[in-house]
Parts: structure tokens; sequence; C-alpha cells
């Protein structure tokens, strides 16, 4: 992943109207990014309220720094995050309480806050996708869960619904073209099927946008070595209906989309138990 870059064709005109159309003219195909720009699509970037359920992890914030990250490969290092949960004791052995989460669009125009990589003072960043871990975690039918996100400026982990407020900032675009959606895989699955050779990464001759990751790249169990683009690739025909997606999520190889709305509720109805 990469911040969405400004097409060359934009000029110095003003504000709003020169971001949106910078927005619509970015190439998706590259990973460089509008985190300087002070809004996309009219978005209000005031600071954004308190989340409405602001519980903190009942353990302190972990130092991301601890965990592998190499920029601009989020996917992978949510990979290396799920498996470095489980061989610490911070998931379930079976990493049955994690799922991947790929945030993107048609457009691949994904607008975050408190995204480290920013330079404006609320965090604010266009990408063509990103990705993060959410924790499912229940106690006595406490719903606590916890999103794991490598280059997020909040905690970390940090509380779902905190996250949902402040980094997410729901329904903030209305129905345009910046709404996102999200595409969540079970952990187990994703650590069995995903891969990527990494040759979205390389310009039109071959050369790197960005360092790739020092280690190999990773190949899925059944021999794949690239399905990177198939858990990207996602639009609004792909959300279905809340029961099924509860359904479905811990056995569909590419898991299930669902949209900036139902999210919280998808997270909240999943079992105690995951098969």
């Amino acid at each position: 992943m990469a911040p969405d870059h400004l097409a060359a064709e934009t000029t110095h005109a003003h504000n709003e109207a020169l971001i949106i159309l910078a927005c619509l003219l970015a190439s998706p195909t590259t990973r460089f990014s509008m985190a300087d720009d002070g809004a996309a699509a009219g978005a209000d970037h005031s600071p954004p309220s308190p989340p409405l359920h602001p519980a903190a992890p009942s353990d302190p914030p972990l130092d991301a720094a601890a965990f592998t990250h190499t920029p601009y490969y989020c996917e992978e290092n949510v990979y290396l995050l799920c498996k470095e949960l489980i061989r610490s004791g911070l998931a379930d052995p079976a990493g049955t309480d994690l799922y991947a989460v790929f945030i993107s669009n048609a457009e691949k125009k994904v607008p975050l806050w408190h995204q480290k990589s920013s330079t404006n003072y609320d965090g604010f960043v266009v990408w063509d996708y990103h990705v993060i871990c959410i924790q499912s975690r229940r106690n006595k039918g406490e719903v606590l869960d916890l999103v794991w996100d490598l280059d997020s400026s909040l905690p970390f982990p940090c509380p779902f619904l905190q996250y949902v407020s402040e980094a997410i900032q729901p329904l903030s675009f209305g129905d345009s073209i910046y709404r996102r959606l999200f595409r969540v895989i079970h952990g187990p699955v994703f650590l069995r099927s995903f891969a990527s050779d990494r040759s979205h990464m390389k310009d039109p001759m071959g050369n790197w946008i960005a360092l790739p990751p020092k280690y190999e790249p990773i190949v899925a169990e059944d021999g794949n070595t690239n399905n990177l683009n198939e858990y990207i690739a996602m639009s609004t025909n792909d959300v279905g209906d809340l029961e099924s997606m509860v359904n479905d999520v811990h056995s569909n190889k590419h898991g299930v989309v669902t949209n900036e709305t139902l999210l919280p509720k998808f997270f909240s109805r999943l079992p105690e138990w995951h098969p």
C-alpha cells in the first residue's frame, strides 16, 4: 500500500475544489499519497468527537516498534503481526480470534485519519488500500474488540469503537467514491491462503516504488505466489446481508465484504467461540 499521489495535471488553483479534482485524477495503481492535503470531497477535518464507547484495553498499549513493519507493505505487516500475536500468546493459539481486514473501494481511494505517514495535525491520508488486524474478544458477553494498526498513531492496540470513530469516521463522505469497504478474512484462513510476489510495488520499468521487505515473499499453502488483488478488489455489490456475512466469514477463502456502517454490527454479532 502507499498513499495516493496527486495527478501531474493539477495546478495551484484553490483548496477544496483542487483537492477533489486531484483525488479524481489520482492514479490508483501507485502507492503515494495525499497526506498533505487538508480535505477530500469536502470532508470535515476538525478534531473528531470522542468515541461513544471509549473503553480502553485492559492491558497497557504495546510498542508497535516491536513488530515487523515495512512501510507501504501493510498486507505483509498484518500477516506477520497475526503470526506474532499467536506466537507470543496475545491471541488464541490457532488465531481464531484474529481477522485480517483489507480497506479499499472500487476507486482505490481510501481516506483514513491518525496515520503516521501524514503531515497533517489530524493524521489524514488517502490510501489506495490499507490492511489492519481486528481481534475479536469477549468477556462474559462483553465485546472488547481491538484493532492492531501498525501505521496508526492511535493506541496500539486500539479499542475497536475508538478506531472506528477516530480513524474511519463513518459517513464522512456520504455516498461518494470515498466510502470505505472492508474485506474481513478469518485469521487462520488468511494465514493459509494469502500470497504476494510484490509485483504491485514495481513501476512499468520494473523499478521498486518502495523497497520491499528483506525476507522472502509470502507463498500460500497451496503454492499460489500472488493473490493480493483478490483481497483488494471490492465493490458495493460484494456487500452481503449481515446474517450471511457472520455465517460465511470463517469459511470463505477471501472472507466477506462489508461497509463502514455495517462493520461495527458485523463484529458485535460474531460468536464468542470460532470454529
